[in-house]
C-alpha cells in the first residue's frame, strides 16, 4: 500500500517597511492526500490571509498563478506581496520517526500531535523580578548550569 504524499501549504511574505523590506517564508500547514486537495485547502488559506502590511490596505488582489495563489495588496504608500505555493514534502529534519509497528497493537497515526511541555507549578520570575509591562528583568537563561 503506497503512502498519501504529503503536501506543505508555504507563504512567501512582504515584511518590513521601506529599505528594510525583505520576504519571510513560512508553513502554513500540511495536507495529506492529492496535490488538487492541497492546492484546493491553499486557496482557502489565501482567501483569508490577512497580512501584517499596509497597515490600512486600499486594494487587495488575489491571482491563481501555476504553482498557486500571488495576493497583492496595495497600501497608502506601498505595494505588499505574498506568494502561495504548494510543495510535495520530501524530507523534514524535525519529523518524529516512524512507530515501528507491534503484533497486537494499532499504529498510531503518523501526524499525531506530540504532548507540550507542562505548564510550570508557579510562576517563572516574581512581582519584584519583572518591571511594569510584565517583561522579566533578568533573562531566564542567566547563571543558567551548562551555559558559558
Amino acid at each position: 500500500m503506497s503512502r498519501a504524499a504529503t503536501w506543505a501549504l508555504v507563504v512567501e511574505t512582504t515584511q518590513g517597511i521601506g529599505q528594510r523590506k525583505h520576504t519571510v517564508a513560512r508553513v502554513l500547514a500540511q495536507v495529506e492526500g492529492s496535490r488538487e486537495a492541497a492546492l484546493a485547502e491553499l486557496e482557502r488559506q489565501a482567501r483569508g490571509y490577512v497580512p501584517e502590511h499596509p497597515g490600512s490596505p486600499r486594494r487587495r488582489r488575489l491571482l491563481r498563478t501555476a504553482d498557486g495563489f500571488l495576493l497583492v495588496v496595495e497600501g497608502s504608500w506601498q505595494t505588499f506581496a505574498s506568494r502561495f505555493t504548494v510543495g510535495e514534502l520530501l524530507a523534514d529534519s524535525d519529523a518524529p520517526p516512524a512507530p515501528e509497528p507491534v503484533a497486537g497493537r494499532p499504529v498510531p497515526p503518523p501526524h499525531a500531535p506530540a504532548a507540550g511541555p507542562a505548564e510550570p507549578a508557579e510562576p517563572a520570575f516574581g512581582p519584584d523580578e519583572v518591571d511594569e509591562d510584565g517583561i522579566p528583568v533578568r533573562p531566564a537563561w542567566l547563571n543558567r548550569p551548562g551555559l558559558s
